[in-house]
């Protein structure tokens, strides 16, 4: 086979694929940063840590959660990371979740991270966050069997929930926020964004 066969049939290198005990090996500071990693299908992802604005919304729905988890309806976590898929490895760090009493009591892996899978993730937009970027996140979460993902928009001060069985409902900030799985919690949407 001459070289120039060969260069054409060169194949793309495959990237490494990480597991979860990997990446809970990983620094968590880069050089003066913080920093945090997903993992999408064995694939690592590298994050900035939060900015102000979103971490403000990430400790508002914390806030939110924990009227669920007082109403004795569950478990309320903030920044967590939860276990998708294994072989190859999907590990989301949502700014919130919720699992179910159902669902009680939460196991975690050897790393900490939460290996039962919540009912509830939320996601808080982020600057450089897109529409499409959230559809294909919260596909994986309701594929992987979440029931309701909601998208908290701080620019547009509006809550998307979008549930496995389709539907989607959109909250404001003059709304009440209301989930079917979460019997008596109400809370009106305008303390997430004060």
């Amino acid at each position: 086979m001459s070289t120039a066969t060969l260069s054409r049939r060169r194949l793309r290198p495959r990237s490494r694929l990480f597991t979860v005990a990997e990446v809970a090996m990983l620094p968590e500071r880069l050089g003066n940063s913080d920093v945090k990693y997903e993992l999408y299908r064995g694939e690592l992802v590298i994050m900035a840590p939060p900015g102000g604005e979103h971490a403000r919304r990430q400790h508002m729905i914390g806030r939110v959660l924990q009227r669920a988890e007082d109403l004795g309806l569950g478990v309320a976590y903030s920044e967590v990371g939860v276990i998708l898929h294994l072989d190859p490895d999907t590990l989301y760090g949502p700014d919130a979740a919720f699992v179910l009493k159902a669902s009680l009591p939460v196991k975690y892996t050897r790393e900490g991270y939460i290996d039962t899978l919540p009912e509830i993730i939320v996601e808080v937009k982020s600057k450089n966050d897109t529409d499409p970027k959230f559809r294909s996140k919260c596909a994986d979460y309701l594929e992987a069997g979440v029931k309701v993902v909601w998208w908290i928009d701080p620019y547009k001060k509006t809550l998307l929930s979008v549930s496995a069985d389709g539907r989607e409902q959109s909250f404001g900030v003059a709304d009440t926020l209301i989930c079917d799985l979460l019997p008596g919690f109400t809370v009106p949407l305008a303390m997430l964004f004060d």
